[in-house]
């Protein structure tokens, strides 16, 4: 076991002890430790197949431990649901982005500040409008969610996410498809989330986009952590350039 004992105790504190996830009999994920402060961001690398994907779900409730605990701010969270993590301040965001078709952006918004964020209309609204403002959507907030496009798309998932008030967000590759021009103006907006003192768990394969944000990397393969540390001293780390950048020189 890789225990990776960070900053952040009790209340300020996300961590998963001996996580586990199985699909039949399919081991996904196998005995992983991880502990962060929840104002942190972590970035996680490796190659397809490692279970990065996996972790966030099962961190983020979508999926139940085969075994091992789940802690977030102060709280066993293991067994909540996604919707009761979601209302303490765990979000996540999904790769492919699943906007409501038939509604538009702000509607889309709205419903992620009342439903999964459990607010009240007066105050829902004006988180929808900040989250639109930081999102850079204000100005498509009444177009249908499934005519944008794929840059409006990432931002409204983004936006969605920012609308329940996180305090860790978990991000699942939100730069895939993107050129590095319109990467480029997502880590904007997620260094703006960093400001406000909002935590990141941030999967992408675009290393050098993640590196704006994150101030520590982990490198998983095969369901476990095989490197956790300072971003560059991970990538050089002999482990990763042989799993996640398919090996050293001959």
């Amino acid at each position: 076991m890789l225990l990776t004992e960070q900053s952040g105790t009790g209340e300020s504190r996300f961590s998963s002890r001996g996580l586990s996830k199985r699909f039949g009999a399919l081991p996904v994920l196998e005995d992983l430790d991880f502990a962060m402060g929840i104002h942190d961001a972590v970035g996680i690398v490796g190659p397809n197949g490692a279970g990065k994907t996996t972790f966030l779900a099962t961190l983020a409730g979508a999926y139940a431990p085969s075994a091992g605990t789940i802690n977030f701010a102060g709280r066993d969270v293991t067994r909540l649901s996604a919707a009761d993590r979601c209302r303490m301040g765990l979000v996540r965001t999904h790769q492919v982005p699943k906007p409501f078709s038939g509604m538009t952006t702000f509607e889309n918004v709205f419903v992620a500040a009342t439903h999964a964020g459990g607010k009240g209309r007066d105050e829902a609204y004006i988180e929808v409008i900040d989250s639109l403002r930081l999102c850079g959507m204000l100005h498509v907030a009444n177009r249908r969610a499934e005519t944008l496009g794929l840059l409006d798309r990432k931002r409204l998932e983004l936006a969605r996410a920012v609308a329940t008030s996180p305090k860790v967000i978990l991000l699942d590759e939100i730069g895939g498809g993107l050129t590095d021009s319109e990467a480029q103006e997502l880590v904007l907006t997620i260094q703006e989330l960093r400001r406000r003192g909002i935590g990141i768990v941030w999967i992408e394969h675009i290393v050098h986009v993640l590196l704006q944000v994150v101030e520590r990397l982990i490198c998983m393969d095969a369901g476990k952590i095989i490197a956790d540390g300072e971003p560059n001293a991970v990538m050089a780390d002999p482990q990763v350039v042989k799993a996640y950048l398919g090996g050293g020189p001959k």
